[in-house]
C-alpha cells in the first residue's frame, strides 16, 4: 500500500513539473471561480466581481494555450521561450476584456468563443507543422487526446459522485451539517482542476508518450461503424428529402437547415478522422466507400447551405453568427475541393486550414466578422430610414406612422449597433432632444421603440404583427389604499421580504411576469399584462394591472409595455418604468 501510495505521488510530480502553466491556469481558474460564487450573494462590489470573471476567463484560455505551447516546446526543445510567450499572450487577452460589466454584452461572445475553439485547434497540429511529421502519428496523437477526453469523462464524473456521497454521508451520519454550498465548490474544483490534472496525467510526459504508435482501438470502429455513420445516413436522408421539398415547392431554405448540414459535416469529418488508418486495409472497404462517397454527398448540400445563409443575409444583413455561419460554408467547400481533387492529400489539412478561417475572422482588417457585420448593419439600418422616408433633414421623425414590423427592425439595429461601440453613427439620425437621451440611457440601452408616437398594428391570417407597443400617458400614480410600493426600472427577478413573509418577483428572461409568495402562493400577471394590448393602438392613461396574492392585493404600474409575438403559440414581452404596489389586507 505504502509503495503504491509512492508511485502515484511520484506520478503527481511528474505531472507539475511537466505542465506547471496548464495546472496553474486550472487551479486559478477554479480557485477564483469557488471566490465569485461566495462572495456573490453578499458582496455589492460588482467592479471585484467582473475582475473576477475576466480572471476566470483568461485562466480558462491558459489552460488549453499552455498546452499546446508545451508540446510545441517538446517538438522544437525551446522550453521556456515558448513558455514566456504564453504568458504574454494571456495578458493580452486580459487587456481585449472590457475593463467595465456594462460593456461585456453578447458582443463579446463572438470574439471569446471563436478564440478559445482556435486555442483548442491549436493543440491538434502545433506539433505537426512540418512536412516531416508523419501522418499517421499525427493521427495517433488526435486519437490518443480524443480518447484521453473521453476517458477523463469517466473518471472525473466518478470521483465528483463519489466525493460528493462521502461528504453526504458524513453530513448525515457524524451530523455535521456542512454549508450547502460545499457541494458546488467541490464539483466545480474536480471538475475544473480535477479533470486538468487527470487528462493531464493520461497525457504522460507529453508528446513523445501521445504520439506514440499502437494498436487501432475496436471500440473505435464500434463507434464509427454502428453509431456515427448510421447518425450520418439518417442527416443525409432528412438534409435530401428536404433539399427535394424546396425543388418541387420551389421556396427558400429555412436558416435552421444550415445547422443541421454543419452537424452532418462535422460528424461525418470525425468519422472519417477516427478511420483514417483503416482506408488502406483491403479488409475494410466500407471505409474506402465511406470515404470517397462522404464529400461527394456535401456538394448538393453545400449549394443548399449557401442558398440558406444567403437568404437570411440578403433579407436581415450580415451579424457574426450569419459570418460565422458563411466562413463555415467556405471552409467547408474548401475542404471538399481538397479531397476530391489532391491525390496525396493530408487529414492535417482539416485542423490547419480550419484555424486560418478562424484567425481571418477574428484579425483580419475590414473582413474580420465585427467589421463587416457593424458595416453590414450601418449600411441596412441607414437604408431602412430613407427607404420609408423617415428622415428630415437627416434625423428620424418619429411623428410618422410607421409599422410595427418595422419599428421592431430599427430597434434591433440600433440595438446591435449601440453594443458595438457605433453610438456616434445613431447620434447622427438623432434630433438634439434624442441625443440628450441617448447619451443619458442606462446600460447601454435606449428604447428607440418607444419614440415613435403612431405605431400601426399589421396582422396576417396566423397571428397578430410582430410588435406592439404602449407607454403611459400620465406622469403620475395613484398609490392611495397601498402600503408599500417598489420600483423597478427594468424586468429583472427580486426579493421582497414584507413582515414575516417573503414575496418573488419572476420575470424569465421577459416571457414571464409572476409573484410568489413564501414558495407557494402565485399570481400569473402575464395574462393581465396582456390584455392591455386588447384595444390597441388606443390604451388607457395609465398601464395598470391588479390582482390578488393570498392575504396582499397586487397592483402592478408600466411605465411602457411591449408585446412580441413570437409565433402563434408564444407572446413575449418587455417593460420598464414599473411600479408594484402592495396592500396587505390582514393589517386592516
Amino acid at each position: 500500500m505504502k509503495e503504491k501510495f509512492f508511485i502515484i505521488l511520484n506520478q503527481a510530480r511528474k505531472v507539475f513539473g511537466i505542465y506547471p502553466l496548464v495546472l496553474l491556469s486550472s487551479f486559478i481558474m477554479a480557485l477564483i471561480t469557488i471566490i465569485h460564487i461566495t462572495i456573490f450573494n453578499f458582496s455589492k462590489d460588482d467592479s471585484l466581481k467582473f475582475l473576477l470573471v475576466k480572471l476566470i476567463l483568461v485562466a480558462g484560455l491558459g489552460i488549453s494555450l499552455n498546452f499546446a505551447l508545451k508540446l510545441l516546446a517538446q517538438r522544437v526543445q525551446q522550453s521556456k521561450m515558448i513558455e514566456y510567450l504564453g504568458i504574454l499572450i494571456l495578458i493580452g487577452f486580459y487587456f481585449i476584456l472590457p475593463k467595465n460589466e456594462v460593456d461585456f454584452n453578447e458582443f463579446y461572445a463572438f470574439i471569446l468563443i471563436p478564440i478559445y475553439i482556435l486555442s483548442h485547434l491549436l493543440v491538434a497540429f502545433i506539433a505537426f507543422t512540418k512536412k516531416e511529421n508523419l501522418e499517421f502519428s499525427f493521427w495517433q496523437f488526435n486519437k490518443n487526446l480524443f480518447v484521453n477526453f473521453f476517458l477523463t469523462l469517466v473518471f472525473v464524473s466518478v470521483l465528483i459522485i463519489g466525493t460528493e456521497l462521502a461528504i453526504l454521508a458524513i453530513d448525515n451520519l457524524f451530523e455535521i451539517h456542512f454549508d450547502s454550498d460545499v457541494y458546488w465548490k467541490i464539483f466545480l474544483f474536480i471538475l475544473i482542476f480535477g479533470s486538468t490534472f487527470i487528462f493531464l496525467s493520461f497525457c504522460e510526459s507529453g508528446l513523445s508518450s501521445i504520439e506514440k504508435e499502437d494498436e487501432y482501438p475496436i471500440i473505435l470502429q464500434f463507434f464509427t461503424q454502428y453509431i456515427l455513420i448510421p447518425l450520418l445516413f439518417l442527416y443525409v436522408v432528412i438534409l435530401y428529402v428536404y433539399l427535394a421539398k424546396i425543388i418541387l415547392t420551389w421556396e427558400l431554405p429555412r436558416g435552421w437547415v444550415s445547422y443541421l448540414i454543419l452537424a452532418y459535416s462535422s460528424v461525418g469529418i470525425l468519422a472519417l478522422l477516427l478511420v483514417h488508418p483503416l482506408k488502406n486495409k483491403t479488409e475494410k472497404a466500407w471505409v474506402r466507400v465511406f470515404g470517397k462517397l462522404f464529400y461527394y454527398t456535401l456538394i448538393p448540400l453545400l449549394i443548399l447551405l449557401f442558398v440558406a445563409i444567403f437568404t437570411r443575409i440578403l433579407a436581415y444583413s450580415f451579424t457574426e453568427p450569419r459570418y460565422y455561419v458563411l466562413l463555415l460554408a467556405i471552409w467547408l467547400s474548401t475542404v471538399v475541393l481538397y479531397f476530391v481533387f489532391i491525390k496525396n492529400a493530408t487529414i492535417k489539412f482539416i485542423p490547419i486550414s480550419l484555424f486560418i478561417f478562424g484567425l481571418f475572422a477574428l484579425v483580419f482588417p475590414y473582413f474580420n466578422a465585427i467589421s463587416v457585420a457593424k458595416r453590414s448593419q450601418k449600411n441596412a439600418l441607414e437604408q431602412i430610414l430613407k427607404d420609408n422616408k423617415l428622415l428630415v433633414n437627416g434625423k428620424i421623425d418619429f411623428d410618422k406612422t410607421i409599422t410595427d414590423s418595422l419599428v421592431y427592425e430599427i430597434s434591433s439595429k440600433f440595438d446591435f449597433l449601440n453594443s458595438r461601440g457605433q453610438s456616434a453613427f445613431l447620434l447622427s439620425f438623432l434630433d438634439d432632444k434624442h441625443q440628450v437621451e441617448f447619451k443619458n440611457a442606462e446600460s447601454n440601452y435606449w428604447p428607440i421603440e418607444s419614440k415613435f408616437k403612431n405605431v400601426q398594428q399589421i396582422s396576417n391570417k396566423n397571428y397578430p404583427a410582430n410588435f406592439l407597443q404602449l407607454t403611459s400617458k400620465q406622469p403620475y400614480y395613484e398609490i392611495a389604499n397601498y402600503q408599500y410600493a417598489i420600483l423597478q426600472q427594468y424586468p429583472e427577478d427580486k426579493n421582497i421580504n414584507i413582515n414575516q413573509d417573503s414575496i418573488q418577483i419572476k420575470t424569465l428572461q421577459n416571457s414571464a411576469l409572476y409573484m410568489v409568495l413564501n414558495n407557494k402562493d402565485t399570481l400569473n400577471l402575464k395574462p393581465l399584462a396582456i390584455k392591455l394590448f386588447d384595444n390597441y393602438p388606443n390604451n388607457p392613461d395609465v398601464l395598470s394591472i391588479e390582482g390578488q396574492l393570498a392575504n396582499y392585493k397586487i397592483k402592478v404600474i408600466f411605465g411602457t409595455i411591449e408585446k412580441t409575438n413570437v409565433d402563434a403559440n408564444r407572446i413575449d414581452f418587455w417593460f420598464s418604468n414599473v411600479v408594484y404596489l402592495i396592500d396587505d389586507t390582514n393589517k386592516k
